[in-house]
């Protein structure tokens, strides 16, 4: 971890799937979304994502974790087969993936508060929703 940096360590509720945010900035400096499309309302998902930051997902057992894409298609959500826990959401172009994670299933999810500011990307076509996540969402990789 790098001077200054602040790891922010989730999972899913069986393990499978695990990921570790790290940020300089502190929680309450760092957005919190509540997308409004019907996958993330209805997981009560609330992201973030610090495009200075980095993110890992780590899979624990492949076959517990569906990789699940819906309308563009442009993103891989991480969602456990076993306990049904949206973890994070990974849009990859070439060797560079970007992220954005579901506070609610980091260990000190706490530490973010608030509902998260509703989201609405409809409006986007594949260019502009793979531009605003290059800018918005964080450097990751898949482990």
């Amino acid at each position: 971890m790098a001077p200054g940096e602040t790891l922010y360590r989730g999972q899913c509720h069986c393990g499978a799937v695990a990921v570790r945010f790290y940020t300089r900035r502190a929680a309450a400096e760092l957005p919190l979304r509540a997308c409004q499309c019907g996958f993330c309302r209805k997981h009560g998902a609330r992201t973030t994502a610090d495009p200075a930051g980095r993110a890992e997902i780590a899979v624990a057992d492949p076959g517990a974790v569906e990789h699940y894409r819906f309308a563009l298609g442009t993103a891989e959500y991480f969602v456990c087969r076993r306990c049904g826990v949206y973890v994070a959401a990974v849009m990859t172009e070439g060797d560079r993936g970007y992220a954005v994670v579901n506070v609610n299933a980091f260990a000190d999810g706490e530490s973010f508060t608030g509902q998260g500011a509703p989201m609405v990307y409809d409006h986007e076509d594949e260019a502009a929703r793979r531009a605003r996540r290059r800018k918005q969402w964080t450097p990751a990789v898949v482990l």
